[in-house]
């Protein structure tokens, strides 16, 4: 999916809402544990719920391959589910030396064609260029990240600026907003307007909201655009709502409650 489409289903949607599908096998309800394929139902029932607020859908892919083959044919199972105006991200947090990376992508753009996937740029440029090699694929960069970890490198001071200023600006010039992405953890307040204005036009993927505790009026108060600019995931706050036979219905009406709060910024 190209920029211009995305951008287009966000307005038509007024939504950025992601839903995350970090479908723990341990957390679906009980009675899907009858199907053939217990985590697909649980995904296919998701989606069904919330297909009309959200504008992505991304996949955690640590909760597929601990399932071994069958994990993975439930991821895809769900990404061919997916409707195809809906923008489809593969977290995997994937970066290695380039001739490994080059296998990556072609895990991720052509065996699973996702529109997207989340890069580890630790390694440099080109454990990231492989992924940009692809026509109408994202690389999704971790830039600033909202675990407690983040602190140890991200936060540390180099040279004249905070360690992962220097690992946005660096990876914005390898390629531009129609291909690179950037996680911005929504619990870091104090930064996202900061980061905005060091980047202006790229899309920021969002998560925190939610469980982790951000709040998506201070994640669009200051890093809203006038392409929107944002993919707010929410992952536990929807699909893990509720653990009952009503856990679709209670999704449904989480969801939409998200797009109404985004709605108030188009």
């Amino acid at each position: 999916m190209n920029r211009i489409e995305l951008i287009e289903n966000i307005f038509r949607k007024k939504s950025v809402l992601c839903v995350g599908l970090d479908s723990d096998p341990g957390k679906i309800p009980g009675h899907l544990w009858l199907e053939e394929d217990p985590v697909f139902a649980f995904n296919k029932a998701i989606i069904d719920a919330t297909k009309d607020s959200a504008v992505a859908y991304k996949l955690n892919t640590a909760f597929y391959e601990a399932q071994g083959v069958k994990g993975w044919i439930s991821m895809q199972r769900t990404l061919e589910y997916i409707p195809g105006d809906i923008f489809t991200i593969a977290d995997a947090k994937r970066g290695d030396i380039g001739n490994t990376s080059e296998q990556y992508a072609r895990t991720f753009f052509h065996t699973y064609p996702f529109d997207s996937v989340t890069v580890a740029p630790y390694m440099g440029a080109d454990s990231v260029q492989p992924f940009l090699q692809f026509q109408d694929k994202w690389a999704i960069v971790l830039g600033l990240t909202s675990n407690a970890g983040s602190a140890d490198f991200q936060l540390q001071q180099c040279g004249e600026e905070l360690l992962y200023e220097k690992v946005l600006k660096t990876v914005a010039s390898w390629g531009t907003p129609d291909n690179i992405m950037f996680v911005i953890g929504a619990t870091r307040k104090e930064q996202l307007n900061e980061v905005r204005q060091l980047l202006p036009d790229h899309f920021f993927l969002v998560p925190g909201v939610g469980a982790q505790g951000g709040d998506v009026d201070t994640v669009c108060s200051n890093a809203f655009t006038k392409d929107a600019g944002l993919l707010i995931n929410v992952s536990r706050g929807i699909i893990f709502a509720d653990s009952s036979g009503s856990f679709a219905e209670r999704a449904h009406e989480e969801a939409r409650k998200y797009q109404k709060e985004m709605k108030m910024f188009f």
